[in-house]
């Protein structure tokens, strides 16, 4: 394991077995899915596509044996599109390196995209998202999780604009930020937002920035739409009513984001919409998963050095909990479902949230499984427009809404 960034560092090669189960799963999906998923808009709105090679150096263009995320196995999942997202860990917080690491995590994406440049290319609003799927790349739309270095100042908010970024986390990833609550701070600062946290939503709906509502708590959340001319987005989320976590939406917040035309993105993991495996997961954690108190506690230490902590998680790939827990994609896709029933099929997206901690569904294994999820929906009985406006073509609307309204 490298301590250190360095992008030259060669990945490990696909192990010829592993290959082999993957043509094979690939080959359980129907004909009809398939045809449909790849003449479809396929838009993530969450994939951790990057902290991988920063870590451990290595390159998003090759295959890897681990993880949910590579180049390769995105094209063969028919992925058109993705917020292709930066994680600033908490752990970079207690010294106050987050600013730094953003950027440091923009450069990395940024030298990635240009070194596979004949596959993805960077998307500023949806016309450019069209363009690039329609020359049969990837379109990459900035997006950082873990906003604390804002402190909600505007600023750094413009600079992060003019190097590219499209979407930001309104609020800090698991810990209390100076501008707006975390559902899962432990304590709620503010009761929602402050006026700096007003200021730098009106600030991101000038500039045509995606407002994004995961990690936020449902207070923050709610001002967050009110104060908000333009929808707002919660990339990757699930349903309180499936699973009673304070990071899951309520049916009113939900139906108060989709009133104002915001949409969200399902996030893929067992942990968020199956209440076994997020509890056999805390029995074996010891805690929930946004538990961040060890970190608070720590020493203070170079950004080198948290470098060398914060490496050890990535890439998050989920658990080994037992394959009789899990989910279904029949089961996840009935979840969905439920927030259609609520709020309708213009308002439901796609957000995996790969490489970012999930626990797929049973049988699925990374971002090359997708097309089971279009499966899982014809058998559901889905029309093929229902389903093109889930896999992408509702986040699309909305990017588009946000983007290009100049």
């Amino acid at each position: 394991m490298s301590s250190h960034y360095n992008p030259y560092v060669s990945q490990l090669r696909l192990p010829a077995l592993l290959l082999l189960s993957l043509l094979l799963t690939a080959a359980a999906v129907s004909d009809r899915a398939r045809a449909l998923h790849n003449s479809s808009l396929v838009f993530d709105a969450h994939i951790h596509s990057i902290e991988r090679e920063f870590y451990h150096g290595g390159d998003i263009g090759q295959r890897k044996a681990d993880g949910h995320f590579d180049l390769p196995r995105a094209r063969d999942g028919g992925l058109g599109a993705m917020f292709f997202s930066f994680y600033v860990t908490e752990d970079y917080y207690p010294g106050r390196f987050e600013t730094k690491q953003a950027l440091r995590l923009i450069d990395a994406c940024i030298t990635q995209i240009q070194a596979n440049s004949g596959v993805i290319e960077v998307a500023h609003n949806a016309t450019e998202v069209e363009r690039i799927h329609a020359a049969h790349k990837i379109a990459a739309v900035l997006d950082i999780e873990g906003s604390f270095d804002l402190d909600g100042d505007v600023l750094v908010m413009r600079d992060f604009y003019r190097l590219g970024l499209r979407s930001m986390q309104l609020s800090a990833h698991n810990w209390q930020s100076n501008y707006a609550d975390s559902c899962c701070a432990g304590t709620f600062k503010w009761n929602g937002l402050n006026d700096r946290g007003r200021a730098w939503i009106r600030e991101a709906n000038r500039l045509g920035m995606v407002i994004n509502v995961s990690h936020a708590s449902d207070d923050a959340i709610s001002q967050a739409i009110d104060t908000s001319t333009d929808p707002v987005i919660a990339t990757h989320h699930g349903l309180r009513q499936v699973n009673d976590i304070p990071r899951n939406m309520p049916d009113w917040l939900l139906k108060k984001l989709a009133a104002k035309g915001g949409v969200i993105g399902f996030q893929i993991g067992n942990e968020f919409h199956n209440r076994k495996v997020f509890d056999w997961v805390t029995a074996h954690a010891g805690k929930p998963f946004w538990d961040t108190k060890a970190i608070h506690d720590r020493a203070p230490m170079s950004i080198f050095e948290i470098d060398q902590i914060a490496a050890r998680g990535f890439p998050m790939v989920g658990t080994s909990a037992p394959d009789d827990l899990k989910l279904t994609v029949d089961d996840w896709v009935a979840v969905v479902d439920r927030a259609i029933q609520m709020v309708g099929e213009d308002h439901v997206a796609l957000g995996t949230d790969f490489d970012g901690g999930p626990t797929p569904p049973k049988d699925m294994h990374d971002v090359s499984d997708l097309p089971m999820i279009t499966d899982a929906m014809l058998r559901r009985g889905y029309s093929e427009d229902r389903i093109r406006k889930f896999l992408g073509a509702n986040l699309l609307r909305v990017f588009r809404q946000i983007t290009e309204k100049h």
